[in-house]
């Protein structure tokens, strides 16, 4: 991506897409990005004070692997809402970041997976047999937006109720941001530090295994044989507080959309659950649910034939690009076993690819496993509605169930 190449004569203040027109659908979005990705790997639009746009496949991928020109510590997101202090390892780049991933990667081994799934499975099946039972349910609100906090509580090792009031302040707080109500979103995000603080707190009383708690892993973490220091460490948890409860909650109403709409893949994957995991990573490429992630060009650069000027913020929109038919022949269909399924970027890619990705995978593999078992079938109800910019995905999936 050197300036050599032939400058695109496309401008700031081309206008290409409305990140926030009303009334998208479950379909709209995707319709639009296919629409975009004939003409331009990198789009334009004057919406939160103008950015581009990665909406290829290789566009997005070239953003995220190539730190030495794009940088995550300026603005990480569109529209810009980080006004609150430094949050690892998200807004560091390497090699500052490398001390707290190195130690969050170590809370996503697979044995502490292995220890944690019988907990999830529990939680899944806790939220999901009444609503079953009760032969109607709204999807999101009723497990996808309760779910990521049970098991956010047994992970981060908290009560409950601490890992509700997350929730319930993270909801309101990421609906804020998506209006651009900055005074909310400077309140809120001071709640969710306080609260970060108080988990800092309360494993500096002690009684916590580093091997075992993320929180207390972090304390303990002697880089260079110096302490993290305590800013930043409050600010690792206050991000990883947020990250964990957002995703989840618009990403799990996709799948049972899709599956509402296609009662033969629903019954295949109930006849035949091994097929799941499978599924699960298409639904992943199919309906990623970030768009409004983003890196800074640190200087001049060339992006896919299109200039990047030194300081303009890039979204990276994986909701296209893990439809690009570049990469994915028939990208807008859904194709169990896809051969290179593995090239799906929901989670990123290199540096800041999600540690999660373990974690996540887990939670979407269970709900399809437990749902399905104890359903004969499920059907839409109603029209899902949908996020806004910056998430893609569900809000509301009402679906009417028939027990097994």
């Amino acid at each position: 991506m050197s300036l050599t190449s032939t400058e695109h004569d496309r401008r700031r203040d081309d206008h290409d897409f409305d990140p926030v027109r009303p009334g998208e659908t479950f379909t709209s979005a995707h319709e639009e990005f296919h629409e975009l990705r004939k003409a331009h790997p990198v789009v334009r639009s004057q919406e939160y004070e103008g950015f581009w746009a990665a909406i290829s496949y290789d566009a997005v991928l070239n953003v995220i692997t190539d730190i030495e020109h794009f940088t995550t510590s300026k603005q990480n997101a569109v529209p810009k809402f980080a006004f609150t202090g430094v949050r690892p390892p998200l807004h560091l780049d390497p090699p500052e970041h490398t001390d707290y991933r190195r130690v969050i990667n170590k809370a996503f081994t697979p044995p502490k997976m292995r220890a944690l799934e019988p907990k999830v499975r529990a939680s899944a099946i806790a939220l999901l047999d009444p609503l079953i039972d009760a032969g109607w349910a709204d999807v999101c609100a009723q497990y996808a937006h309760r779910f990521p906090a049970f098991v956010f509580a047994d992970f981060f090792n908290l009560d409950v109720e601490t890992s509700h009031l997350i929730k319930k302040v993270t909801g309101t707080y990421v609906d804020a941001i998506q209006v651009l109500n900055h005074e909310v979103v400077k309140s809120l995000s001071g709640k969710l530090y306080e609260i970060a603080q108080g988990i800092i707190d309360d494993r500096k009383a002690g009684g916590y295994d580093p091997e075992v708690d993320l929180t207390a892993a972090l304390l303990a973490a002697r880089p260079d044989g110096e302490p993290l220091p305590d800013a930043m460490i409050l600010g690792t948890v206050r991000q990883l507080i947020v990250t964990g409860m957002v995703a989840p909650s618009v990403f799990i109403g996709n799948m049972f959309v899709h599956l509402a709409r296609d009662p033969e893949l629903q019954d295949q994957l109930r006849g035949d659950p091994s097929l799941i995991p499978a599924a699960v990573e298409e639904f992943l490429r199919l309906y990623s649910p970030y768009r409004g992630m983003a890196r800074t060009a640190r200087e001049d650069v060339m992006l896919e034939g299109q200039l990047i000027r030194k300081d303009d913020p890039v979204a990276l929109v994986y909701t296209s690009a893990n439809r690009d038919e570049s990469v994915f022949p028939d990208g807008e269909k859904f194709i169990l076993n896809r051969p290179n399924i593995a090239k799906h970027i929901s989670f990123g890619r290199g540096t800041h690819s999600c540690p999660g990705a373990p974690l996540a995978r887990m939670m979407m593999v269970i709900t399809l496993e437990e749902a399905l078992k104890r359903s004969a079938s499920f059907t839409s109800a109603g029209e899902p509605e949908m996020a806004i910019w910056a998430e893609w995905g569900t809000r509301s999936v009402p679906l009417d169930f028939v027990r097994a």
